[in-house]
């Protein structure tokens, strides 16, 4: 694990069929387009101008430190070559292995690989009534039993395996069926039918294929790190279970034409304070029915890029704290060194807690100078205002023992 919560930023890629429609990753569920309508995008899919370089290059140029790409989304088509289905690429408009050109380009570029994979597959009806369909259902386990073997067997090492819509109580969408009518399952009640995705059995077989593989924890096995969606779901600190924020750059999560990405100061602020709570940030990407990632988001991306450039000491190998999360921003640390990313001034000095070690000396990364008054009651920071970065203005403090021996501490109490 140690070098995924080093690595702290990566890149998702959502890409396949929805692509064409341009309506997110999620169109023929909410559009409720026919099974054998929708396939037929599959004769059009044809993005000449994709690049798994190209791709890379753009994640590399952005300081991200691991890719992971959808090998196959819920609509079953994948990127990939498979025995165990002909909804693929490689037998279709394509006739490409994508998955294979991007594993070979993320490695030669000295990055970590990941493959996203979804489980469920809406072209089964098991899915949605995995007891009443249930040859359909196990016919669906079947196919992701296969093709996770196929992916971890023919595509060299993969360094994480990103599962979606595999948990049991995901099936038929959480809820369950009550004659005509469904019902979303309350939070506390699980499925309680007959059919099993029997994922022990994968996990058996992903730990025998490839043992230092990392997974998340949405298909019911035994977790590496755990997935937070959204920005909304940011969430609290937590340096006792890895977890991940994954979340998009412009739009949905699969291409939707015209949006425009994020501004740079929101995606800076989000990687601080997803590093700050001690978690990694996976910035997703759509890229366009060609194969190509839109252009504003690459200048996004290389925007970041920059900035890590400069600043990324407080980012990369570094652990979330000691100062908690607060309106003010947040805290990094690595050895003895507190990185101290101030996202909003409470006034003209912030006021932090005191921690059992001695500040020797502070600098602003950011440019400028800062003034740390340091006594029993706390810590005092001030930096004027035409240095202060409208950002993220980040500090680093020096100190007299390692920052690994301090207990979190809460600043909320102290801000002014």
């Amino acid at each position: 694990m140690k070098w995924w919560r080093d690595a702290r930023f990566g890149m998702f890629i959502h890409f396949g069929l929805y692509a064409i429609p341009g309506h997110g990753e999620w169109v023929q569920w909410n559009e409720q387009i026919p099974v054998e309508e929708y396939a037929k995008l599959a004769d059009q899919f044809n993005p000449t101008n994709f690049s798994a370089d190209a791709w890379v290059a753009t994640a590399k140029a952005a300081g991200m430190k691991y890719m992971v790409l959808t090998s196959r989304h819920h609509d079953g088509f994948c990127l990939f070559d498979s025995k165990a289905s002909d909804f693929t690429s490689v037998k279709t408009a394509a006739h490409r292995d994508f998955v294979a050109e991007y594993v070979k380009a993320v490695r030669k570029a000295g990055l970590h690989v990941g493959l996203y994979y979804s489980p469920l597959d809406w072209r089964f009806p098991g899915y949605i009534m995995p007891d009443l369909q249930r040859k359909s259902a196990e016919a669906m386990r079947d196919q992701y039993h296969r093709q996770v073997e196929e992916l971890l067997s023919n595509y060299g090492q993969i360094d994480v395996l990103w599962f979606d819509g595999g948990e049991m109580d995901w099936l038929s969408f959480g809820g369950d069926w009550s004659g005509a009518k469904w019902q979303k399952r309350p939070a506390n009640q699980h499925y309680k039918g007959g059919f099993s995705w029997q994922h022990d059995q994968v996990y058996a077989m992903l730990r025998r294929l490839q043992p230092q593989v990392i997974i998340n924890g949405r298909a019911d096995m035994p977790e590496d790190f755990y997935s937070r969606e959204g920005d909304g779901a940011l969430g609290k600190f937590d340096n006792e279970h890895p977890w991940e924020l994954c979340t998009t750059l412009a739009g949905a999560w699969g291409y939707q034409p015209n949006k425009s990405p994020k501004p740079l100061k929101d995606c800076i602020q989000l990687l601080a304070k997803v590093a700050g709570r001690d978690g990694n940030l996976l910035l997703n990407v759509g890229p366009r029915p060609d194969g190509q990632i839109d252009p504003p988001q690459v200048q996004r991306l290389k925007e970041i890029g920059e900035w890590l450039a400069r600043y990324g000491e407080s980012i990369y190998a570094t652990r979330g704290g000691p100062f908690l999360p607060g309106d003010y921003g947040a805290s990094t640390h690595r050895d003895k060194t507190i990185y101290v990313h101030v996202l909003k001034w409470p006034g003209d000095k912030l006021f932090l807690p005191a921690i059992p070690a001695k500040v020797i000396s502070a600098s602003v990364l950011t440019g400028g100078e800062a003034t740390v008054s340091q006594t029993d009651s706390g810590i005092e920071i001030s930096v004027p205002p035409t240095a202060r970065s409208e950002m993220d203005t980040v500090i680093a403090l020096q100190l007299d023992l390692s920052a690994d021996e301090i207990q979190p501490v809460s600043p909320a109490k102290l801000q002014g």
